[in-house]
């Protein structure tokens, strides 16, 4: 993987020629799913080596912003103008700088939504005809640019392009130079609900107030990088976004009886704030429970004021890639301390009086262990906040993130509503590590923030309840997407923009390859450790996809482009089959005979598949084994509700594994040995590989007296041959049913071919002696039968 073959830009998709040429012989049956991806990632440099860490020559740019911003509610307007300045760190001299437009995403004449396609309705209406006609006029959504100038306030050439706004610069802009400029511009706020994406407003028709989630909202910096230069690939509202560090102060003026949540820490809350309300956020630093720092019945007094004055929040916030906020009259607001490697962090959550009886007992709770697990398997968390907006979505950016979670009008919420909003607050809050702070380009590659983001979700799912119910990580989760027809998969490494599949391929296959790596091919020591280091090496830099594979290879000693090229470039799946099972008895009696045969079984049985709510994940298992492990709900106790006290008795899991060896060379078979080997059971199963994909074998026994063992066969048993696999074992207890991953760890999308249940037919015997090492020279003087059948079969 280190090679320095050749040079090339970013990695392939699988299938490519290139990608091709890696492999010693496409048409064999063994070899090419283990040769190395050393053709087909780019070659390291100075700027990124061959270990995966950031090279010694490294830069990114960076971007610092001075931002004013006035919320016109009356009229769903936002103003703003921001002075910028972008310092050129590359060894580039630069002439223009690209700006993202992203809310022009709104717009009918300036977005850039031109891959989507629809076809005729089947009722062809007046209004039908209309929608199209108006699709063609400007229906005044989009960025307004009405000035830019340079520091000296003299006007600066652009030209807008869909969603990006290239600036011509007044003089070539030098390594280590900084330009400032200045932008005003005003958009009209979009109704989230009907036009969709991030940002806008939603409207609640019984109170008459909106709640406002200003997303995308600034003209801000593309990112340069010696990746590929200016990533100004046009945002279509699907691929996110790749964004540039640096310092914010933010100000926001909007109605007083407005509570206003932004990435960063308020610079004035006592003058924004009532004495009573700043005095709980004085106390809520300390608590240890969250405190309501603007209370329900405050929230439920503001929504009939509606006051038009007007009062400005003062943000600041800090090596930040972005910022966001939301502003509303509806704002109940609680928070309180938790500390994160000694350093305390506000977690905090806003929400309006509808979501009040799901919010109020568990956001910032939640909140809270995100930020505290996400720590131990990334880096501490950097910031000083950490909160949950409720909005009725799901998006994420520094410091805040909005999420859904209603109750019904009574107060009452379903179990599903629940673990719904515990599941997107986590997964949007754990987003502040990937990619606010391990900033990878979505608008590239989607996977690298959703689906390593969707895999620490899982992780933190788990450790706050034994039983949660996962919908991504597990592997038996994603085999319903894997059983697809092959033209409508899609390797991992696939743009964001021609991904079909979405769901699957950004969030779930490539959690659940994570989880498979941890849990079944590299443990969870090596696989945490080298996850950790990632983490630690690109944390506030612009990692990409060679930089994980080979961080994650350089710190565990494990080769695996193996599971790289078949998981993540792709599209093969795994099916493996127990083609046939081998019994046999050893007979000491007699000479060897000139061949061994074993009975043949045919493996036929089609066993039902497991209901996939009532199974449990490996990894539930090994945790809840785990004595050092407390999940959150037994933590805090008050995490428990109706729903938890559900049946919550779960068998243990007896993973005790037994090896036997048998002796090795000797001139004779003792008594004691006759008499220790005679009554063991040796088995020969045949696996086959019929979904492409190699993965490791894991086999259970099931004996005659009900217990059970498993064995664990690496990966790389299929390196000489990639279609099947013959492995012999000797047992001391007759078998009665063998099965194929019985924990459904390998995503093995056909379970009918897994099984083999014991027939009742006597076993063949098989003579076995001793071979006899040749006087002086350590060598056998003849061959073993037994071993020489397994010659001849692959053993």
């Amino acid at each position: 993987m280190k090679q320095l073959l050749l040079a090339c830009g970013l990695p392939l998709v699988a299938g490519s020629a290139l990608a091709q040429n890696t492999q010693n012989n496409p048409g064999s049956n063994h070899g090419n799913k283990f040769e190395q991806l050393a053709g087909t990632l780019p070659t390291p440099n100075e700027y990124r080596t061959a270990s995966g860490a950031p090279g010694p020559k490294y830069w990114q740019q960076r971007a610092d912003y001075d931002i004013k911003a006035t919320l016109d509610e009356p009229n769903l307007m936002l103003k703003g103008a921001e002075t910028v300045t972008y310092y050129n760190n590359s060894p580039d001299v630069l002439t223009y700088i690209w700006l993202q437009l992203d809310e022009n995403e709104h717009s009918s004449t300036k977005n850039a939504g031109y891959q989507n396609s629809n076809s005729m309705p089947r009722v062809v209406t007046p209004s039908t005809i209309e929608a199209q006609a108006q699709a063609k006029q400007d229906n005044g959504f989009g960025v307004n640019i009405t000035k830019l100038t340079d520091a000296t306030g003299k006007p600066l050439k652009s030209i807008v392009n869909k969603t990006m706004m290239r600036v011509e610069l007044p003089a070539p802009l030098k390594p280590g130079q900084k330009f400032v400029f200045n932008c005003e511009w005003n958009y009209k706020i979009p109704d989230r609900l009907t036009l969709g994406g991030r940002g806008g407003y939603e409207y609640f028709p019984e109170d008459g107030n909106h709640l406002f989630t200003i997303t995308q909202w600034y003209p801000r910096l593309c990112v340069y990088s010696d990746v590929q230069g200016w990533q100004n690939h046009q945002f279509t509202g699907r691929g996110e976004f790749a964004l540039t560090f640096g310092n914010f102060k933010v100000a926001m003026t909007v109605p007083n009886d407005h509570v206003v949540a932004a990435t960063g820490l308020c610079q004035n809350l006592q003058q924004v704030l009532t004495p009573a309300q700043h005095a709980r956020w004085i106390k809520a630093q300390n608590a240890s429970e969250p405190i309501e720092i603007v209370t329900l019945d405050e929230a439920k007094r503001a929504e009939k004021s509606k006051s038009k004055t007007m009062e400005t929040w003062v943000f600041k916030a800090d090596n930040v890639r972005d910022f966001a906020w939301g502003s509303s009259r509806k704002f109940i607001w609680d928070g309180f301390a938790t500390t994160v490697e000694g350093k305390k962090v506000m977690c905090m959550s806003q929400y309006g009086k509808e979501a009040y009886g799901l919010y109020r007992k568990y956001s910032s709770k939640a909140v809270a262990h995100t930020i505290k697990t996400y720590s131990k398997f990334t880096i501490p968390y950097p910031y000083p906040v950490a909160q949950s907006v409720e909005a009725s979505n799901g998006m994420e950016y520094p410091m805040i993130c909005f999420n859904y979670g209603r109750t019904e009008k009574d107060g009452s919420y379903t179990e599903s509503t629940k673990n719904g909003m515990l599941g997107v607050i986590i997964h949007e809050v754990g987003h502040n590590f990937f990619p606010m702070i391990i900033n990878s380009d979505e608008r590239q590659w989607s996977w690298m923030d959703e689906g390593l983001n969707t895999f620490v979700e899982y992780l933190t799912e788990e450790l706050y309840d034994n039983k949660f119910p996962s919908r991504r990580g597990p592997a038996w989760t994603i085999t319903d997407y894997m059983k697809l027809p092959k033209d409508q998969l899609e390797p991992i490494m696939t743009n964001s923009e021609n991904i079909v599949q979405f769901g699957p391929n950004a969030y779930s296959k490539p959690a659940t390859g994570l989880n498979i790596l941890r849990e079944t091919v590299m443990g969870r020591e090596l696989f945490d450790y080298a996850f950790k280091e990632y983490a630690r090496r690109w944390a506030f830099k612009h990692p990409e996809p060679a930089d994980f594979f080979r961080t994650m290879e350089d710190a565990s000693a494990e080769d695996l482009d193996w599971f790289w090229r078949g998981w993540f470039y792709s599209t093969d799946v795994t099916d493996m089959s127990l083609d046939s099972v081998r019994y046999a008895k050893p007979d000491f009696t007699g000479a060897a005979p000139a061949g061994v045969r074993l009975r043949d079984t045919v493996v036929m049985q089609n066993l039902p598949k497991p209901i996939q709510n009532s199974f449990e994940d490996v990894s539930k298992i090994r945790n809840r084994e785990d004595k050092s492990i407390r999940f959150q709900t037994d933590v805090d106790t008050s995490l428990r509700d109706f729903y938890w006290r559900y049946d919550r008795g779960l068998e243990p899991y007896d993973s005790a594994k037994y090896q036997v060896a048998l002796p090795a060379q000797a001139e004779t078979v003792t008594d004691a040995e006759r008499q220790k080997y005679a009554n063991k059971h040796l088995y020969e199963i045949t696996v086959g590989n019929k979904g492409g994909l190699v993965m490791p074998i894991i086999v259970e026994w099931t004996f005659e007296d009900g217990t059970k063992e498993i064995d664990r066969i690496p990966a790389q048993v299929w390196r000489l041959n990639e279609s099947k696999v013959t492995k012999f074992f000797v047992k001391d207890k007759r078998v009665t049913n063998i099965k194929l991953d019985p924990m459904r760890e390998t995503a093995d999308v056909n379970e009918a071919n897994n099984s083999w249940a014991g027939t009742s037919a006597e076993p063949s015997r098989v003579q076995m002696f001793k071979q006899k090492a040749a006087a002086g020279r350590g060598q056998s003087t003849g061959i073993n039968p037994m071993q020489k059948s397994a010659e001849k079969k692959g053993f």
